[in-house]
């Protein structure tokens, strides 16, 4: 006879039909662990502000999974009073180059980092914790986790392991205060010993801490002797039949291009290709998916490629999916700094399966040009590689012509959702 299955509360902020990639994480656990008897059951906000939304991913709850709401106060609901979209961009991490700020944004910014400690959501800590307390208590949970960013969750779970002892998973999709856009939030040195002193009181009360990258584990460990355990973003089976190619060769980059990303190295390398080339001027187009800071568009438009770029803005996931199939090379941008080594952007898994070669550029050492590299999907850059670049965008650009651009990925399976559940379900079934 099968045993009661264990029961897991997960409590998360992002949840369809939030788009973007901080949703997908816990989706896909969830999807995967009834299959190894854990009852998800997921808490999230009733009246989420999302700045992106996809229906499309609605499809994909789970039908064994119980979910709970409670409401939530968003100061950003306040805060687009002011300004609508440049409280979208920047509660989507889309932030202003420095130089180029309004005093609006430079307000914002300054209100988001000094006044919403850790994040925006805060003030859903105390009315969680007085929901979920009740809920544990009579439904007899042992076993939570929370997932952040936004890190106000990590608070929850905090205050339930104080109140009720119960076993508690901190993961971490993304780093806490050495995160790009940390700095970019004007903190006073108050602030900054704030987020500094959660950050330690959450790292070191959690019973075990789940991070995405080898690179996370090592700066937390400095911070803590709790046991931290890697487990990945991945790619899941996706109900997408066969794309055809584009016709033109189509670099696409597919997700948030944020400021800091602006990969000037790749477009000066683009441009004297279009002037060198003229078939591959004629041939070469540029796909932009996801939104898109003024900065890198001023960058495009200042090296000459304006005329090449079809910037088709935010898709459906399943959207993003076709585009990855039929691109005929896809572009991987990570910010050129020390904090973003640790980054492994949740698309990379996907476009791995795609069976289209990656283009990848980002600071030295980076933990997800390793996984690139070991599954031999694409190729990976520094900053001050450009000729390596041109030379490699040029004979990806002859393969292409030659109907002979492909990829000979090996390797993938241990990043798929199912693989990846069955290492978190061994962690949280000890």
């Amino acid at each position: 006879m099968k045993p009661e299955p264990k029961k897991l509360l997960i409590i998360t902020y992002y949840w369809p039909p939030a788009g973007g990639p901080g949703v997908q994480r816990w989706l896909k656990f969830v999807k995967y662990l009834p299959e190894f008897n854990i009852q998800p059951i997921v808490y999230i906000p009733e009246n989420p502000t999302y700045p992106i939304i996809d229906k499309g991913l609605e499809s994909e709850v789970s039908d064994k999974a119980i979910i709970l709401k409670n409401k939530i106060t968003e100061p950003y609901g306040f805060a687009s009073f002011f300004g609508k979209n440049k409280t979208k961009k920047i509660s989507s991490g889309i932030i202003p180059n420095q130089k180029k700020q309004s005093f609006l944004e430079k307000t914002l910014l300054w209100v988001r980092g000094n006044l919403f400690i850790p994040d925006a959501r805060f003030l859903w800590v105390k009315p969680s914790v007085k929901y979920l307390k009740k809920y544990i208590e009579e439904n007899n949970i042992n076993t939570i986790v929370t997932s952040g960013p936004p890190h106000s969750l990590h608070l929850i779970g905090l205050q339930l392991k104080k109140d009720l002892n119960v076993t508690w998973f901190a993961d971490f999709r993304d780093p806490w205060t050495t995160i790009g856009y940390h700095k970019a939030l004007k903190l006073s040195n108050y602030a900054s010993r704030k987020h500094k002193a959660l950050e330690a009181a959450v790292l070191n009360s959690a019973d075990t801490i789940i991070v995405t990258s080898k690179t996370t584990k090592t700066e937390f460990q400095a911070l803590t002797s709790k046991p931290i355990e890697v487990i990945t973003n991945g790619y899941d089976v996706e109900k997408i039949g066969k794309q055809p190619l584009d016709e033109k060769f189509t670099l696409a980059h597919i997700g948030s291009f944020l400021s800091e990303r602006n990969p000037r190295i790749l477009w000066k390398a683009l441009n004297e290709l279009v002037k060198e080339n003229k078939d591959f001027k004629n041939d070469f187009q540029l796909k932009l998916i996801g939104a898109v800071s003024q900065e890198v568009l001023d960058a495009i438009m200042e090296f000459k490629l304006t005329d090449f770029v079809l910037n088709l803005g935010y898709v459906s996931h399943q959207g993003a999916i076709e585009h990855q199939r039929k691109s005929q090379v896809l572009l991987l941008i990570e910010i050129n700094s020390e904090e973003t080594k640790s980054i492994i952007p949740g698309k990379v898994f996907e476009y791995m399966v795609s069976e289209r070669p990656i283009i990848a550029l980002g600071p030295e050492n980076s933990d997800f040009a390793e996984i690139i590299t070991s599954t031999n999907t694409g190729v990976f850059f520094t900053y001050d590689e450009k000729e390596k670049l041109k030379a490699l965008l040029l004979n990806y650009y002859e393969l292409y012509q030659n109907n002979n651009l492909k990829v000979h990925a090996v390797g993938l399976q241990q990043y798929s959702r199912k693989n990846l559940t069955e290492q978190l379900v061994k962690h949280i079934s000890k």
